[in-house]
């Protein structure tokens, strides 16, 4: 069994922030899958009240987008296992969507960040968000599973759902439910997010990739079932995905 440290909900560490910086026309933007829940901002003349705010749950494949010119947003990842605090609902509720976050939080609270967001401005919005984010999490009633959660992202991207639960002392239906209900997706799909995510990250580092060794170092049986996860997760065949990667804006 591995062992679990215990983390008070309030351990807000894990936020962290990125901005997509404002370009002076319009660009093809590649949104790879996300296993985790953000809040963003975007700033920009186009949009109503110069500026909005959301909340974007996981996302499950390669997302193409054309970001108009001007903008410029702000992201904050939430802490996993404190996506049901910061939202004010359940992950799976948003999973694979981006909702307006009145429609989590009500008018009157959306209307206080954006007055925040609106002084701060571009340069400061990162820390406006961060620190909304930890007065939630510090607000909420804590969250009993999260040692077992993060133990459970470290084993998940190298072992099957089956294998980690009995590692970390719990039965598999348990341990199924409480993931999902943490993240807004099962373990399984979780794990192939990862697994995907670190091979695109580590074809784009190389000027020639080998996809066989890529296939294995990510995790995956071989070459034809990493081929077989880029086209149902991104759309294209290895070499298509990554030359579109290449030509466009990545988030």
């Amino acid at each position: 069994m591995v062992p679990l440290r215990s983390t008070a909900a309030s351990d807000v560490s894990a936020i962290r922030a990125w901005t997509v910086a404002e370009r002076p026309r319009s660009r093809a933007h590649v949104g790879l899958p996300r296993s985790e829940v953000v809040l963003g901002v975007r700033f920009g003349s186009g949009i109503r009240g110069g500026l909005d705010v959301h909340a974007a749950g996981v996302r499950r494949t390669v997302l193409r987008k054309t970001v108009g010119a001007g903008q410029r947003a702000v992201f904050v990842r939430v802490p996993f296992g404190a996506n049901r605090a910061v939202l004010g609902a359940t992950p799976a509720s948003i999973t694979g969507h981006t909702v307006d976050l009145a429609g989590l939080w009500g008018r009157s609270r959306t209307q206080r960040l954006l007055e925040r967001l609106h002084a701060a401005g571009p340069e400061r919005a990162s820390r406006v968000l961060q620190d909304e984010v930890a007065e939630r999490i510090a607000r909420s009633d804590g969250a009993p599973h999260q040692p077992l959660l993060r133990a459970a992202t470290e084993l998940l991207e190298r072992e099957p759902v089956g294998l980690v639960a009995d590692r970390l002392g719990t039965s598999e239906r348990h341990f199924r439910r409480v993931f999902r209900d943490a993240l807004g997706v099962s373990p399984k799909v979780y794990a192939r997010l990862r697994r995907f995510r670190r091979a695109v990250t580590t074809a784009r580092r190389s000027e020639a990739p080998d996809w066989a060794a890529i296939a294995a170092d990510a995790g995956y049986y071989d070459q034809a079932h990493l081929i077989a996860d880029f086209r149902a997760i991104g759309g294209a065949a290895p070499r298509a995905l990554l030359a579109e990667l290449q030509a466009a804006e990545v988030w």
